[in-house]
């Protein structure tokens, strides 16, 4: 059926009248329902230091570290079971009086006293396959003159498997009397040794007078012990070998001492990183 003009204008501006309002009802009067936004992504909270701890306690970072660390040192890359073996400790704090040209075995290490010069030298020998933490403390009976010896660059953190450390022990006078007072040993797989090696000595209580000539390739590790932690090695609550084999464990670039930490006494003992 033929639709006249006037009636096509007609509809036509009648449709055109109802998409008008409607537009106008939608933009000023209507509202559109769209579907709720989610919800923000929860923000990490912790300062900067928090945070990296959090990072560095998931065990999946810290066996990456256990592969970067080993290509890094070029040794076997140890799997969790090998870093949490107990680690074999020898310790003895009787004291020993040594002379020049004698030789006194403790604690798995051969100790022999010797003159060059006007310096007197303590030659350290591990006679193991393996490499050895250790720590032999020493006296004089010149004291605090010993401090003014100038010190040879040496290992004072780890000996390697049949071989010899040597440091300079004091200024050498024939009066003078000299003993060792105490030592201890920690036996270290390569990736452990190659950890312990960059720990400054003073971190784990070796004297200024002999950590002043230690010396190995590579940076050492920046990482300072807290308050609570200085306060239980003065207190004797916290001793070397809990420092050693926590070092042993953790890259201390990354991992910082906690202190509640104590050496291993069995395999396994805590799941691995330990962080606080």
């Amino acid at each position: 059926m033929a639709i006249s003009d006037p009636t096509y204008r007609l509809g036509v501006l009648s449709v055109s009248g109802v998409l008008v309002a409607t537009i106008g009802y939608l933009r000023f009067c209507g509202s559109v329902t769209l579907p709720p936004k989610p919800p923000p992504p929860a923000a990490p909270t912790g300062t900067a230091r928090e945070l990296v701890g959090k990072a560095t306690a998931q065990q999946p970072i810290y066996l990456k570290g256990l592969h970067d660390d080993a290509q890094e040192a070029s040794v076997p890359e140890p799997g969790l079971d090998a870093m949490g073996r107990k680690l074999a400790y020898h310790g003895d704090d009787k004291s020993v009086p040594i002379a020049v040209g004698e030789t006194a075995e403790i604690a798995g290490l051969r100790l022999t006293l010797q003159v060059q010069g006007d310096e007197l030298l303590l030659a350290i020998n591990n006679p193991l396959s393996t490499a050895v933490a250790y720590r032999v403390d020493t006296m004089s009976t010149l004291g605090s003159v010993c401090n003014s010896a100038p010190a040879l660059p040496f290992d004072a953190m780890v000996i390697r498997g049949g071989t010899t450390e040597t440091r300079v022990e004091c200024i050498y006078r024939k009066d003078a009397s000299f003993k060792v007072t105490r030592v201890e040993t920690v036996e270290l797989p390569p990736l452990a040794a190659y950890y312990v090696d960059h720990v400054p000595p003073s971190l784990v209580g070796i004297e200024d007078r002999i950590a002043r000539g230690h010396h190995v390739e590579g940076a050492m590790c920046s990482t300072a012990l807290s308050q609570m932690v200085r306060s239980g090695i003065e207190n004797n609550e916290i001793q070397w070998r809990d420092l050693v084999d926590f070092y042993a464990r953790h890259n201390c670039q990354r991992y910082s001492f906690p202190p509640s930490y104590r050496a291993f006494t069995s395999d396994g003992q805590r799941a691995l990183p330990v962080v606080e």
